[in-house]
């Protein structure tokens, strides 16, 4: 567990008896959370078996089939890299532009390979934020108040949200550990 050391205003933590600064610590943390989650099931974990024939099952009662839900995850996140690292980049229409059009992919490929894309987009960003350092909290020039740090968030949280939906769907096709 991190603390603080005396000269806090100095921008400095201490980590398991290593000197950082809170940018870097800040920067770590946030990786942390963008690859595993901490407090719920990581994204990998959640897509890892699915069964090959519940993939584009709409279950009872809900709106997306597990197919919709991890493009809709790969759709946005990339949505948000690019907004980070292109400032010409136009998101597409909402919200049809970050709902796959089917329930279910196209090809069998298809779903490793966009969890794949999410995980290597992943990277991209995290990437962004390694590079920016300091900067991770400047406003874009392009934006409304965006920061690298506060996409960063966003795509957490996102992912999060939607990574718990998975497993949901999962559990009511039965195909759930």
């Amino acid at each position: 567990m991190p603390f603080l050391c005396p000269g806090f205003g100095t921008g400095f933590v201490a980590f398991r008896g290593m000197k950082k600064s809170t940018t870097q610590f800040v920067i770590e943390e946030l990786e942390e959370l963008l690859r595993k989650g901490n407090a719920h099931v990581p994204f990998e974990d959640a897509v890892e078996g699915v069964s090959p024939a519940m993939i584009g099952t709409v279950p009872e009662g809900l709106p997306y089939s597990l197919w919709q839900l991890v493009e809709h995850i790969r759709i946005t996140q990339w949505d948000i890299l690019e907004f980070c690292r292109n400032p010409k980049y136009a998101s597409p229409a909402w919200p049809e532009g970050y709902w796959p059009s089917t329930v279910a992919p196209a090809h069998p490929g298809d779903l490793p390979r966009s969890v794949e894309r999410i995980v290597a987009d992943r990277e991209e960003f995290t990437g962004l934020l390694r590079a920016a350092g300091e900067g991770i909290y400047a406003p874009f020039a392009h934006g409304h108040g965006q920061s690298l740090f506060r996409e960063a968030l966003l795509i957490a949280d996102h992912t999060s949200y939607h990574t718990g939906e998975i497993i949901v769907v999962r559990r009511l096709l039965g195909d759930w550990k």
